[in-house]
Parts: C-alpha cells; structure tokens; sequence
C-alpha cells in the first residue's frame, strides 16, 4: 500500500503565510556522474497524496509526478554538482554547498532538507529525518532530483556503453566494478571515491 507524506511542517507555516522549500539530491553513492540537487517551494495549502520519497515509487510513476511538480511549483531549481566539485569538497560538503545555496536563491522563509544542515543559511532551516517521507516539499525535490540524474545517466551510457549506467546510474554493482576494472574509468567517475582511486592507482604505477 502507498504511503502517504505526513506533511506536518507545511501545514504548520504555511497558514501563516510562509513559504516553504524542500531540498533532497539524488546521486550520493554512485562512483560515477554528477549529483542532482533539487528544490521546491509548492503552492501554500497544494496536495497530492502521490508524491513521495522517490525511491519508494516506479520510475514511470516518477516520470509522471515530475510533470506534475513542475507545472504546479510556484519555484522550482535543480543544480548539478559535477564530479570535479565531488573530488574538491567530498560529498557531504558539495551536497551541503549546492543546498545552502539553493536556499539562499529561492524565496521561501522556511527550508525543510532530508537530514542536511545548513549553517551558512541565515533563514529558518529545519533538517528533518526521512524527510522525503515527512515532507511533500522535499519528496517533490526528491522526485525531481532522481528523474534529473537518470536522464543524465541515461545519456552517459550512450557515450559508455559498456559500463551499464543505464541500470546501475553509476552505483557500485558487481558489473560496473568489473568494467572499472576491465575498461579503466571514465571522465565522470569520481575520482575521490574508493574503487575509482583503487584504480586510477592500478594505471598509474
């Protein structure tokens, strides 16, 4: 059975006028391609018993409500931390970079993130467990952050083929480990994370 957003936080600022931004990414463990940073500020009182965490629902289905969020988002942003930003900062801090200034950009008094602080943001932020199933603002950043990554995924592995990003989108399966080391990495692996390093160090000696 589908579970349904409890919505709280919305329901406790948005009667008194506030906006509110949910902030969530997709893309954290993948060795490979960028991460996407999603945020969405829905119209004050919107509802849609469908939109949830996006890992809990079909890929059609999330193809569907990302239509949806974007033709009824009063302000919608999606940013892509590339591999580079990854490599410099780690992450947790290139996530927390894209969401603090995302934050800072759209124009809500109140932003909800999936269990992220945000120190540098002088607006009220509230990070909240399992917050793309506590919030409809951040499964929608949810949402919209995983369909943007798979579609860019999905034009990776057109340029690489042999590393399946299709259906892994750049996580550490057994297959896409292999073609690591089988066919070396590519220019958008992640060259600060473990396998990728492990490799790159095989080439380099």
């Amino acid at each position: 059975m589908h579970k349904i957003c409890g919505n709280q936080y919305e329901h406790m600022y948005w009667p008194q006028g506030q906006l509110v931004l949910g902030i969530d990414e997709a893309g954290r463990g993948p060795l490979a391609g960028p991460l996407s940073v999603a945020g969405v500020i829905l119209v004050p009182g919107y509802e849609n018993p469908e939109i949830y965490d996006s890992k809990a629902i079909s890929e059609k289905k999330r193809e569907q409500l990302y239509q949806e969020i974007i033709e009824n988002a009063l302000y919608y942003a999606i940013y892509e931390v590339t591999e580079e930003e990854i490599d410099k900062w780690n992450i947790y801090r290139a996530d927390q970079r894209a969401m603090e200034q995302m934050a800072v950009s759209l124009p809500a008094e109140i932003v909800l993130t999936d269990a992220m602080p945000l120190p540098e943001v002088q607006k009220n932020v509230i990070s909240i467990i399992k917050g793309d199933q506590n919030s409809i603002s951040i499964a929608a950043g949810s949402i919209l952050a995983k369909v943007t990554r798979d579609h860019i995924m999905y034009e990776y592995d057109r340029i690489y083929p042999q590393y399946g990003f299709a259906k892994n989108k750049g996580y550490p399966t057994a297959q896409h480990l292999k073609a690591i080391e089988e066919y070396g990495i590519t220019p958008i692996h992640r060259r600060s994370f473990g396998p990728v390093a492990c490799c790159q160090q095989k080439l380099d000696l």
